[in-house]
């Protein structure tokens, strides 16, 4: 499903679960993030409630992966824009793309865990802060 939003450039789209390859995805996590390895997405998304995926021509240039209980509660990880395409609002575009599908697709609690410096990105994304906890394992 392409979504449609009167904020994006002409030639961006965003679409619910298309299919993606390894080879894109591993490009624009390297391009993203500087300690990617390889990876086989496959078996990472077959377990996910739904992906948005952004589009500029034929080029992959954003990702966020939705993940959920089962339930009422829902995950947004992996939200990665290409260097390239930051600070246009892609990201924030993605991002509640991703809480619009959970809400379809029955959510009625979206969760983020996020860096401190990226407080104000995830705001601007509606989520507010919340008491959590992490274990490393």
């Amino acid at each position: 499903m392409v979504i449609s939003d009167s904020t994006q450039a002409d030639d961006e789209v965003l679409v619910v679960r298309p299919d993606l390859t390894d080879a894109e995805l591993n490009e624009l996590f390297a391009a993203s993030w500087p300690t990617h390895q390889p990876t086989v997405f496959a078996a990472k998304l077959s377990r996910s409630l739904a992906w948005i995926a952004a589009r500029r021509g034929s080029r992959l240039v954003g990702f966020v992966n939705i993940v959920g209980d089962g339930g009422v509660h829902a995950f947004i990880l992996d939200t990665t824009v290409h260097p390239d395409e930051r600070r246009k609002g892609l990201g924030i575009r993605l991002v509640r793309a991703a809480a619009n599908e959970a809400r379809t697709r029955g959510a009625e609690w979206l969760h983020v865990d996020y860096e401190p410096h990226l407080e104000s990105f995830y705001g601007q994304c509606g989520f507010r802060p919340t008491a959590a906890g992490l274990m490393r394992l």
